[in-house]
């Protein structure tokens, strides 16, 4: 399982702020301002390459949808590069690959966002083309009602046909009783085949307008550069509406451990997932999400972690388990535990070993040693990432939409340095009860 997208924005940010050597030094300096119309520009400087990766996140996903329209926020994604009057259906990407650059798009529970890497002597090109569609997005039913089908089958294709992604979303689904963050980004199949033109229309002209959308550039550039571009390009546009605030129902306190069983013809081997209702950064309080964040290395991040010793090493109950805590929720996070057991007709040995696990770090705590080396890991990590420039984009993008500030992005590395092997504990104690559980267990039928 993937590492909290905030962490990974972190993890990109650390190396940044503390960790540079002479080697791999870049001289960033974050530069944020909002143009008139309310519209957020972010420039993160790098000048390696005449590279640049232009992003456009607009702050609405799965979990703003309507009732009743699941899917939307990932089918309006789709429909975006359908074109507009200055730009037919299917040449944007088209347009941006003759210019030698490359192009996509996704969405999460929490927003949307679209990124274009090129010469840095395209970037107004580009940035001329994301705002024609920010405004000017064209949909007919030839247009929708195919693209439709496609999202259909990409469903069908990467969850209804993969027994480890239905688990997985079988595992999420139960985890919240009342919020939205259960719901599948991609939706649910029966909604999904029912959405329309209008639904696709609304939905873009309530969330698609300047002051929902951040704008975020990396690369061989500087902030008076982008100022001038943006201003001119993004900053003339109007909006259409005003989203308000994002309300969501709230999830209630957990107070009832929740199992799933799932059985498929298709399952090689058992797995077991287990996840467990926690605070995001943007909800935490006293630095429980930092500290969860250690916890979850401590635990299960990697050869020297405490389950892969315990259970895979000496106990050999585990082919393989990890953990990992995903705090980038506007809303909440999850922490996470993933194991296959070494026996296949039996799974209950290692669900054992993974709680007494858990429960000694409740009575006993960690150790400095593992504390240290855990927050060494985190920091390696931070340099290791240095060289992707889309994901310094994302970093600021993710937290942005997420709840939190540039400043908090930067402050990361900080934070995770003051974190205490009595707050892992805490953490522990509060968020790793099994009443704010699902446990899964998914089994190959025999029948």
């Amino acid at each position: 399982m993937a590492r909290s997208a905030l962490l990974r924005a972190a993890v990109f940010i650390t190396a940044l702020v503390f960790a540079l050597s002479p080697a791999t030094a870049l001289k960033v300096d974050v530069s944020e301002f909002d143009l008139a119309n309310g519209m957020k520009v972010v420039v993160i400087p790098d000048h390696r390459a005449p590279v640049v990766t232009h992003m456009v996140w607009y702050k609405v996903g799965a979990a703003d949808e309507e009732k009743g329209k699941a899917g939307i926020a990932h089918f309006l994604e789709h429909l975006l590069f359908k074109g507009t009057k200055k730009i037919p259906a299917g040449e944007f990407s088209k347009i941006i690959k003759r210019n030698g650059g490359v192009d996509n798009a996704f969405t999460s529970q929490d927003f949307t966002a679209y990124f274009q890497r090129i010469a840095k002597d395209r970037l107004e090109m580009v940035m001329q083309m994301e705002a024609d569609r920010m405004v000017n997005l064209t949909l007919s039913d030839k247009d929708v009602l195919p693209e439709r089908a496609v999202v259909r089958e990409e469903r069908r294709s990467r969850t209804d046909n993969n027994p480890q992604s239905l688990f997985g979303e079988q595992v999420r689904a139960a985890l919240y009783t009342a919020h939205p963050y259960g719901t599948p980004v991609i939706g649910w199949m029966s909604e999904v085949a029912q959405l329309t033109r209008k639904d696709a229309v609304d939905f873009y002209h309530k969330y698609y307008t300047p002051s929902n959308a951040i704008l975020i550039v990396a690369g061989d550039v500087t902030a008076d550069e982008i100022k001038k571009l943006a201003k001119k390009y993004y900053g003339v546009l109007k909006n259409t509406a005003t989203p308000g605030p994002r309300h969501r129902t709230e999830e209630p306190e957990p107070i009832a451990a929740r199992r799933v069983i799932m059985k498929d013809k298709r399952v090689s081997s058992p797995s077991l997932m287990r996840m467990y209702l926690a605070p995001s950064y943007s909800t935490s309080k006293d630095g429980e999400a930092m500290a969860l964040s250690v916890l979850s290395q401590i635990i299960g991040g990697g050869a020297t972690s405490r389950f892969y010793k315990q259970l895979v090493i000496r106990d050999k109950v585990a082919a393989s388990a990890s953990s990992w805590y995903n705090g980038d929720g506007l809303d909440s996070g999850v922490f996470g535990i993933y194991s296959i057991p070494a026996d296949r007709d039996d799974t209950s040995k290692v669900e054992a070993a993974i709680d007494e696990i858990i429960a000694d770090i409740i009575k006993n705590g960690v150790t400095e040693e593992e504390l240290a080396r855990a927050k060494r890991t985190l920091e390696a990590n931070t340099i290791y990432a240095l060289d992707n420039q889309r994901e310094l984009a994302n970093a600021f993008g993710e937290a942005l939409t997420q709840g939190q500030s540039v400043k908090d992005v930067l402050q990361w590395s900080d934070r995770i340095k003051t974190v205490s092997a009595k707050q892992v504990r805490q953490a522990a104690r509060h968020i790793l009860q099994i009443k704010r559980s699902v446990t899964g267990l998914l089994l190959k039928d025999k029948s």
